[in-house]
């Protein structure tokens, strides 16, 4: 077991002495501020249990910034880590005090998701989310604007011309590149096949366009199957999986353009299918992980999720500092591909 940090631990990694650093923890003399940062970031190095209270000693006389960050599927692995990279990037930064709230909607509706904005703009200053692009949810974010509550879109843009930056992967490019691996890969034409999660998720559809048109320019041999809507659970998408391979024995391969993933591979499994059809999916997870260990996958597309968090927290940061945008912006992050070779 992992000896937990202690104060004289702190003390060495950071160069002072305990009495120095109990100063810093407990404010009850004056220390150099240079020094006071010196002993935070030992703490968070080291992982001191109180780098929480530390911060909020060292940064007391910066201006706090509220930041509010709305996901989705708390349940899956992707969006855990993602709400733990967010409190990582928010403790990240020095030069004013970043607050970050990360909650998660049960539901997708407009309502639902509406419902918890509301609830967001009463505590925080701007808040990011994951959202389908509903014309409710964009006069939603159209209000918080007008209230001076800027809206940053992660993952999947919405609200167009509304919200104030979209921060995500090019998703078109995202599709393109599941289709030309499936289509390298393939040792002939045949059947292909995607899910999406939703036809309102704008990132979802994205990929699906350019799955689709890179077969149609580069690949015209293979046959694009109609589009299935898998929710974005592993439920639906293990039914579903089993319904294409029954009603298309010969499919060569599928994209999972959104979630649900672990429904395709526990599918693949039950059917006996490693290593036998072309899948792409997205993250890497411990499923994503271990089916490409396996070869039930052959790729999975991957979102930098540490650098989708620094980058939001910049700009929310940056947007209550100033006037909202004249022109919202996009971001484009770089994505990471994984293969059974690289993971």
């Amino acid at each position: 077991m992992t000896r937990r940090p202690t104060i004289a631990d702190l003390a060495r990694a950071s160069g002072v002495s305990v009495a120095t650093v109990d100063r810093v923890l407990n404010g009850r003399h004056p220390v150099r501020e240079e020094t006071a940062r010196r002993v935070y970031d030992a703490a968070k190095a080291i992982g001191y249990h109180a780098v929480g209270l530390l911060r909020q000693r060292v940064f007391e006389d910066l201006p706090q910034f509220r930041l509010g960050f709305l996901l989705q599927k708390p349940e899956q692995s992707f969006y855990k880590a993602l709400a733990k990279e967010i409190e990582n990037a928010a403790l990240a930064v020095t030069h004013v005090r970043a607050v970050p709230q990360v909650d998660f909607v049960a539901s997708s509706t407009p309502q639902g998701i509406i419902e918890k904005l509301k609830a967001m703009a009463a505590r925080n200053q701007a808040i990011a989310l994951v959202s389908p692009d509903y014309p409710a949810v964009t006069a939603a974010v159209e209000d918080l604007r007008d209230r001076g509550i800027p809206v940053v879109a992660l993952l999947s843009d919405f609200a167009a011309g509304v919200r104030e930056a979209y921060v995500g992967l090019n998703n078109q490019k995202v599709g393109r590149t599941a289709a030309w691996m499936i289509a390298k890969a393939a040792k002939r034409p045949g059947k292909v096949a995607a899910f999406v999660g939703s036809h309102r998720f704008h990132g979802h559809e994205l990929r699906e366009i350019g799955f689709r048109s890179y077969f149609r320019e580069n690949a015209p041999e293979f046959e694009v199957l109609d589009t299935m809507v898998n929710l974005d659970t592993p439920e639906i998408t293990h039914e579903a999986t089993l319904d294409l391979l029954q009603r298309h024995p010969d499919v060569l391969g599928f994209y999972v353009c959104g979630g649900g993933m672990e429904g395709a591979i526990s599918a693949i499994r039950e059917e006996r299918l490693e290593g036998k059809l072309l899948v792409v999916v997205n993250e890497l997870t411990p499923e994503s992980r271990a089916a490409l260990a396996d070869e039930t996958l052959l790729m999975a597309i991957s979102t930098p999720a540490s650098a989708l968090a620094r980058e939001s927290v910049s700009l929310m940061i940056g947007a209550i500092d100033r006037e909202a945008a004249s022109v919202p912006g996009q971001t484009f992050l770089p994505f990471d591909i994984y293969t059974p070779e690289n993971i």
